[in-house]
């Protein structure tokens, strides 16, 4: 190690800037406060498991009011929607939510590996529910959880 005898300005920033960088990147506190976070959580899980509580985030039951059969296809961008006899309920190029849930559907067909394109069940309930499942891989989804503007676009294949 070579040793510096200049006592100048140059040399003074150069030190202080070497000490800031040899300090720890991650302080002490927020690795603390990131442990005490998860500890919490595991707390609070292990509670509600313990105590049997019910999950509050479920659904509500509700009477099934319409049932709807449909064959869904898209890209990622472009969506279409067609009966199991092929009469066309939708073809969009741009299908914004429904070629999204489209993606994840096909994403659980992949991971199940089914290879053909079986008909999707969208069913409506009395208080307003919207729900797409899958029966060929067990997959569903709850479609108004995302918003009431991404429902209509699935309540609209019901009027169709």
């Amino acid at each position: 190690m070579t040793q510096r005898t200049e006592t100048g300005l140059y040399f003074d920033a150069e030190r202080r800037e070497l000490q800031a960088r040899d300090r720890e990147m991650i302080p002490t506190r927020l690795v603390l406060a990131m442990a005490g976070l998860a500890l919490a959580s595991l707390a609070l899980v292990s509670f509600a498991v313990l105590t049997e509580r019910p999950a509050v985030g479920a659904p509500h039951a509700a009477a099934q009011v319409a049932e709807r059969q449909m064959i869904l296809s898209g890209n990622g961008v472009a969506a279409r929607a067609a009966t199991p006899d092929g009469r066309v309920l939708m073809d969009a190029e741009n299908g914004g939510f429904i070629a999204v849930v489209t993606s994840g559907l096909d994403r659980a067909r992949v991971k199940a590996r089914v290879e053909d394109n079986p008909p999707v069940t969208l069913t409506r309930f009395a208080n307003g529910r919207l729900r797409l499942s899958d029966p060929a891989t067990g997959w569903s989804t709850e479609l108004t959880s995302f918003g009431a503007g991404n429902a209509l676009a699935w309540t609209a294949l019901f009027e169709k």
